[in-house]
């Protein structure tokens, strides 16, 4: 697995595009999420369908073509530099096979940001863009809205990313199979992995990779689901190490602890546990499809290279 390219930082006065391209997004937590984005001198704009609601799904943001014309028309935009999702939820599957991966691709590099859902944009943006996109809080998010520590370091990594060159975890955990491992970034939602298998737009394997795994609201037997899933399928063969962020609402921690071991620890790779990512709060940014060094034991992610360029 190779490093992708990185897009250019952000800087003073940037033009960032807010989209939907999952749930609907409540406008009382909108207005602060672009409150704080001029905060830091960014000059943010929201998609004309940010705030609609599907006449018949009202889990989705809009209909699927009206989703996608905003994704489209903001990454293709020249004046454009970063494409913000305002909220995860679903969605993603039902629009990105309507995205112009051509035009997106000459669009050129530019900062992506989101998470959960958007784990499904993610990998799409590896297959067939190879670029490095940002796992990190969304505008609409209410941990972005209300946790500082979330906020600094997904400000840091966009304005001056040379500052987060090593992440620390977090969270509370530690080493649940201890060691180093290196390798390129990837990863997210469980749930989407696992959905993403043999589709166009997904990896066929974390071969070589550092794999990031996070979920929310998932039963203890759910989450074995899709981690059996993905063993049969052998798309964690070969993977370098794996980080485990958080588990929101997925069951008793002690049973979801024992769970990621009985699955996972006899893949024989260096796993750090509760690393703060993901749902829980004051969430970390990891920049995807970076190279970096794990060290399990003392809970750090050493990245090769600045996030952004």
């Amino acid at each position: 697995m190779k490093p992708l390219a990185r897009p250019a930082r952000l800087v003073p006065g940037a033009r960032v595009a807010v989209v939907a391209p999952s749930g609907p997004v409540p406008e009382e937590r909108l207005q602060p999420g672009l409150d704080i984005l001029r905060d830091w001198d960014l000059d943010p704009f929201v998609a004309p369908h940010v705030l609609d609601r599907h006449a018949e799904f009202d889990y989705l943001a809009g209909t699927d073509a009206d989703r996608a014309a905003d994704f489209q028309a903001a990454w293709c935009d020249p004046d454009v530099d970063a494409v913000l999702c305002a909220r995860g939820g679903y969605g993603v599957q039902r629009m990105v096979d309507l995205l112009d991966w051509d035009a997106i691709r000459a669009a050129g590099p530019k900062v992506f940001l989101g998470y959960s859902d958007i784990t499904a944009l993610h990998e799409a943006f590896a297959a067939r863009v190879g670029l490095v996109t940002l796992h990190g809080p969304m505008a609409a998010a209410a941990d972005f809205l209300k946790n500082a520590k979330a906020q600094e370091h997904l400000r840091a990594t966009l304005f001056e990313p040379e500052t987060v060159r090593t992440i620390a975890s977090s969270g509370r955990g530690g080493a649940l199979v201890p060691g180093r491992a290196s390798g390129v970034l990837l990863g997210g939602c469980l749930c989407l992995l696992a959905a993403e298998l043999g589709t166009p737009y997904a990896r066929t394997s974390a071969r070589g990779g550092l794999l990031c795994l996070e979920d929310v609201g998932e039963e203890t037997y759910r989450l074995d689901r899709y981690l059996t899933q993905l063993l049969r399928a052998g798309w964690f063969d070969g993977v370098a190490g794996i980080l485990l962020g958080s588990w929101v609402d997925c069951g008793p921690c002690a049973e979801v602890r024992a769970l990621l071991a009985d699955r996972l620890g006899g893949l024989g790779v260096p796993i750090v546990e509760e690393f703060g990512f993901g749902h829980g709060a004051g969430a970390l940014t990891i920049p995807l499809g970076v190279r970096a060094e794990l060290d399990a034991d003392a809970g750090t992610l050493t990245l090769e290279e600045p996030a952004l360029a």
